[in-house]
């Protein structure tokens, strides 16, 4: 389905209208580190979590390019919501890029109504960025296969009912890659649910660790029904989120920006509005040039995704970049307000406490600068 402007500007406005609703009680949700279920009920009433799901089985087949402006205003207002249906969507996107057409018909339409919700499961106690260096096995056992390991920092994993679990079916192969797959995983006997884990900011949403202690699992289950896959399924799906969190950034960075904006005509020192004095409107000028830089990148990678062109190199950047930005925009914004950013009363040390995670989930912006550095040579040999 295309959408056009008009399109896109009805479902921003609904977007708009929803975050006006909601923004009264974020404030107290986070401070209470409290899960948001009311509002996630009205996000899956939206039809977010089915936002690009393909409406042949029931989603909004929305372009990534609108996706992200979705999750920029959303991130604007609480960052954390964007958590509860972007890991959600990339375990989708795994099913939809790489299932089998069984697969797809059986697992999405639970997915895009939201009735089963979860996310992609990679992380390990011991394992992060080294995705080939997992532990959790997988070994088949007629039908079946039978899994055990565990897994951490799982966003959706208390409130989620299935995870796109990333196992090794043969840990004996070299390169490890190659004994690796992904399997849809609902909850079921063997699934322990480990505890909550605490976290400096990204309050609200669950995130947490479980155990797989000889949890069995239908072949039928295994993505692609093939073996040997599974990172570069887990990759290939991992291309949405890293657009997503760009996306959060440009959320963040310009929440930044809008409360500095406000503030700086308000507080006066040495007779003026302190948005008078240089000092800090250099500081506004180069949030403002960091927001409108890290968007038009995050179009261009959004943009590339929905031609279904290889986009790693572009999704790199706009992951890089925009949460960049909003590690630098929230540390000048709390600089711009004093005292007063330091205060758990305003928001600006929410955006302090909520950027950091960004320029570490879904592959730190470490990673991101080697991705792209492989990819600008791979493209411009001698």
């Amino acid at each position: 389905m295309n959408y056009d402007a008009e399109q896109e500007s009805l479902i921003l406005d609904a977007v708009d209208k929803f975050l006006i609703q909601i923004k009264p009680s974020v404030h107290q949700l986070e401070a209470d580190d409290e899960y948001p279920e009311e509002i996630v009920a009205q996000m899956k009433e939206m039809g977010l979590f089915g936002a690009v799901i393909d409406p042949e089985y029931g989603g909004l087949g929305l372009p990534v390019s609108t996706y992200a402006k979705i999750v920029e205003k959303i991130a604007c207002v609480w960052m954390s919501l964007t958590g509860v249906f972007n890991s959600h969507l990339i375990m989708a996107m795994s099913v939809q890029r790489f299932g089998t057409e069984e697969q797809k018909r059986k697992w999405l339409p639970l997915f895009a109504s939201g009735e089963m919700r979860g996310a992609l499961a990679l992380t390990e106690p011991n394992c992060g960025t080294d995705l080939q260096a997992i532990k959790t096995t997988a070994q088949r056992d007629g039908d079946d296969y039978i899994i055990n390991g565990s897994k951490t920092w799982i966003t959706n994993s208390l409130y989620g009912s299935c995870f796109a679990l990333l196992v090794k079916t043969d840990p004996t192969t070299n390169p490890a890659h190659k004994g690796m797959s992904l399997f849809i995983a609902p909850k079921g006997e063997g699934f322990v649910m480990g505890n909550k884990l605490k976290k400096l900011g990204y309050k609200g949403v669950d995130t947490a660790e479980f155990f797989l202690e000889n949890y069995r699992l239908p072949a039928d289950n295994l993505i692609s029904l093939e073996e040997g896959h599974g990172l570069q399924h887990a990759l290939g799906a991992l291309a949405l989120g890293r657009i997503n969190v760009a996306a959060r950034g440009i959320g963040v960075a310009s929440a930044a920006l809008n409360d500095s904006i406000a503030y700086s005509q308000q507080r006066k020192t040495f007779g003026k509005p302190i948005c008078q004095h240089q000092s800090i409107q250099i500081y506004l000028a180069d949030m403002a040039t960091r927001v409108e830089a890290a968007r038009l990148l995050v179009q261009s990678a959004a943009t590339a995704f929905d031609r279904g062109d290889r986009c790693d190199m572009e999704a790199g950047m706009a992951k890089l970049y925009a949460t960049e930005a909003a590690m630098s925009n929230s540390a000048e914004a709390l600089r711009i307000h004093g005292a007063y950013g330091y205060s758990t009363e305003f928001n600006v040390e929410r955006y302090y406490r909520d950027a950091p995670l960004l320029a570490i989930g879904e592959g730190t912006n470490e990673l991101q600068r080697i991705i792209i550095a492989k990819q600008l040579i791979e493209q411009n040999p001698l």
